[in-house]
């Protein structure tokens, strides 16, 4: 349609200048002594609209001419950064499918390229990481630096996941307090922290990053309750080396924490260790009254092992208090064996052994037979201190 448009328009032209050529009588005089040149008006317009035309294309032939080399380094360069942009999103590509060699070797020809090369720098460094060839992964990191500042964080945070993956967590945690000096404010950060925080064992800073992990709803409670147990027993054997350092512990320490049943364990422990018996079994006795747990139950028995002198009279304590709990847990094997032991360190006898008979008979366990086995020993019916000895060994 368009080449019978253009056909159509030089026919109408062709015809008006026929037409004008026709009816026009004007002329046009040229004097330039001696000579005198007289031509039509027609002619003339014509005239001047061809010279007019071929100036035109003269000059923009030498402005053609004038600009090549100007377009040919804008086409090179164009196409240079478009070579380094495929080079780049190739090293993305062969990097998350596991060639990491092939990865390497594009984002080095995307970094050649000045090509966002703070990026191809990093992954560069991350698949030389993952081929064990630290030496050129450290010369990665280098070249990222000195990408300049835009890439400070990203820098960061790639050279603390590597040192994680090493377990270097001293590293890892200088390079995320160096990225955020007065604590991550992100989800993702706050988590690589909270890992190299636990692994460079800095307890304290364990329990602040689960409890701020928590509340972002980043971490799962159960998760950052486990995180949380362990900073406290840490904690516990590391800052109770006697009765004033245990209490300022045992203060600091949260009650919902200090209740969980592995806490109170450790804390029940370390009292009875330094000889605070009556304060191990009321940090075992606010556990099991939060939270029933046959462990607990049974390191109730056993804590007063631990001071011979108030032996007797603390497992009398101990007795009435896990006798009010039978009233709630009749039918708990620990719960019944755990008395038996306490009567046995009462000598309370016969209580002891329908005890451990009671317990035996919800439950076998290793502990109660060997506690009856002492006790028929201690009253002299050997061929029954024999069977209960036995059953002992026979049981897994």
């Amino acid at each position: 349609m368009r080449w019978l448009f253009w056909l159509i328009a030089v026919f109408a032209a062709a015809v008006a200048l026929a037409l004008a050529g026709r009816l026009g009588e004007g002329y046009v005089l040229a004097v330039y002594p001696p000579w005198r040149v007289e031509i039509s008006l027609l002619l003339w317009v014509l005239a001047l609209a061809a010279a007019f035309a071929i100036t035109y294309l003269t000059v923009r032939l030498i402005s053609h001419t004038l600009a090549l080399p100007a377009q040919v380094r804008a086409y090179r360069e164009a196409r240079r950064h478009a070579q380094a942009q495929s080079a780049l999103t190739s090293a993305l590509q062969c990097y998350f499918e596991g060639r990491y060699a092939r990865a390497e070797k594009e984002a080095a020809l995307a970094w050649e390229a000045a090509a966002a090369p703070g990026i191809a720098a990093l992954i560069a460094a991350r698949a030389a990481h993952q081929m064990h060839e630290y030496e050129r992964r450290g010369q990665w990191l280098e070249r990222a630096e000195a990408a300049g500042e835009s890439l400070h964080a990203a820098r960061l945070l790639t050279q603390a996941e590597l040192a994680l993956d090493e377990r270097d967590f001293i590293g890892a945690r200088n390079a995320l307090r160096s990225m955020h000096g007065t604590g991550p404010r992100h989800i993702g950060t706050a988590l690589m922290q909270l890992r190299a925080e636990r692994g460079a064992q800095n307890w304290e800073e364990v329990l602040r990053l689960a409890s701020l992990l928590v509340k972002r709803g980043a971490l799962p409670p159960a998760i950052a309750e486990e995180h949380r147990v362990q900073a406290h027993i840490e904690l516990l054997a590391r800052e109770s080396g006697d009765r004033g350092s245990l209490e300022a512990r045992l203060r600091r320490t949260p009650s919902a924490d200090l209740a969980h049943p592995r806490v109170a364990a450790a804390a029940a422990l370390r009292a009875a260790a330094l000889g605070e018996v009556a304060l191990a079994r009321e940090l075992l006795e606010r556990s099991l009254g939060a939270e029933w747990n046959a462990a607990l139950v049974a390191l109730y028995g056993d804590i007063g092992k631990l001071d011979a002198q108030k032996r007797q009279n603390e497992a009398r304590a101990r007795i009435e208090r896990a006798e009010r709990w039978l009233r709630e847990h009749a039918e708990d094997p620990q719960l019944l064996s755990t008395l038996g032991r306490l009567c046995m360190a009462a000598e309370l006898w016969g209580k002891a052994q329908n005890y451990l008979e009671a317990s035996l008979a919800f439950a076998p366990s290793r502990a109660a037979h060997l506690e009856l086995a002492r006790l028929a020993e201690r009253e002299g019916r050997a061929a029954e201190a024999q069977k209960h000895f036995r059953s002992a060994g026979e049981m897994p």
